[in-house]
C-alpha cells in the first residue's frame, strides 16, 4: 500500500544497518508506523536525516509492506521544539508512552492531535506536571481505556474533600477515611479528579495527587516492564536529592 503525502509526528529513530534507520513514526491517518529510512546515514542524505529527529512534525510518503514501511520521502514541517532538562526528558517519556502503548496501523486521530497539543505546550514551556497529567488522560481516552472522572465507580458523584485510587478497570475508587496515610498518600484527591475533568489546571498539592495513582493505571496497561524515562527520572530525583 502506498502511503503520500501522509503527516506524522517522529517519535523514535535508531540506526539500522549501515547507513539506514528504524524511525517509528505516529500519525493520524496510519496511527504509529514503523518506516526503514534507508542509506540516510550517507552526507548528501543530511537534510532527510535532520527531518526524521525525535518530536519532528513531517510529511512523507511510504510503501507499506507487512509491519514496516519503505520510506520514500520525508520533510520536516517546522522546526521541533528544543527541549532541555526535565522538559527533554518529558519530550522522551511523551515518545515512549506512544511507542509502548499505541499500537501498530492503528488509525488513532484522537491520539495524533493529543500529541500535537501537548508538543505545543512543550515548546511553550508551559508547567510540566500539568502538561504531562493532561496528556496521560487524553492518551488513555484515545486507546479506549479511559474513564469518566466526574463520578466514580459506582457512579457516585466525586466529592471535592475525598480522596480516591484509580482503578484501571472500574475507574475512582474512594478511599475510607480508616486507610493508612501511605495509601491515603498514594491516591488523588476529588478535587484534583474534577480539575482534570474539566481541563481546569488544580493548584498545588491536588495537581501533585494525580501522579502516581495515574501512573498505576499506565502500569497496568503496560505490563511488567515499566518505561526507561521513569527510571531516568527517578535517578534524576536521587541525584538531585544529595547534599
Amino acid at each position: 500500500m502506498r502511503i503520500e503525502g501522509e503527516t506524522g509526528f517522529v517519535l523514535h529513530a535508531r540506526p539500522w544497518r549501515e547507513t539506514s534507520l528504524l524511525v517509528e513514526v505516529l500519525s493520524a491517518g496510519h496511527g504509529r508506523l514503523g518506516l526503514v529510512a534507508r542509506g540516510v546515514q550517507s552526507p548528501r542524505r543530511q537534510p532527510l536525516r535532520a527531518a526524521l529527529q525525535p518530536l519532528q512534525h513531517i510529511r512523507f510518503d511510504a510503501v507499506l509492506v507487512g509491519e514496516l514501511a519503505q520510506l520514500r520521502a520525508a520533510e520536516s514541517l517546522d522546526a521541533a521544539p528544543r527541549l532541555a532538562g526535565e522538559a527533554h526528558l518529558a519530550g522522551f517519556y511523551l515518545n515512549e508512552l506512544v511507542m509502548r502503548l499505541a499500537p501498530r496501523q492503528d488509525p488513532l486521530p484522537e491520539l495524533a492531535a493529543a500529541y500535537a497539543r501537548t508538543r505545543e505546550r512543550l515548546r511553550a514551556c508551559q508547567p510540566l506536571a500539568w502538561t504531562l497529567r493532561r496528556f496521560e488522560r487524553d492518551l488513555l481516552d484515545a486507546l479506549g481505556v479511559g474513564f469518566e472522572l466526574h463520578c466514580d465507580g459506582d457512579g457516585a458523584a466525586i466529592d471535592p474533600a475525598a480522596r480516591y485510587r484509580l482503578d484501571p478497570e472500574h475507574g475512582p475508587r474512594r478511599l475510607h477515611s480508616d486507610r493508612g496515610q501511605a495509601e491515603r498518600s498514594a491516591a488523588a484527591t476529588g478535587s484534583a479528579l474534577l480539575a482534570l475533568a474539566a481541563d481546569t489546571r488544580p493548584d498545588g498539592a491536588d495537581l501533585a495527587s494525580l501522579r502516581l495513582p495515574l501512573r498505576a493505571v499506565l502500569a497496568h496497561h503496560l505490563g511488567p516492564r515499566g518505561l526507561k524515562s521513569w527510571e531516568l527520572a527517578a535517578a534524576l530525583g536521587r541525584l538531585q536529592a544529595q547534599p
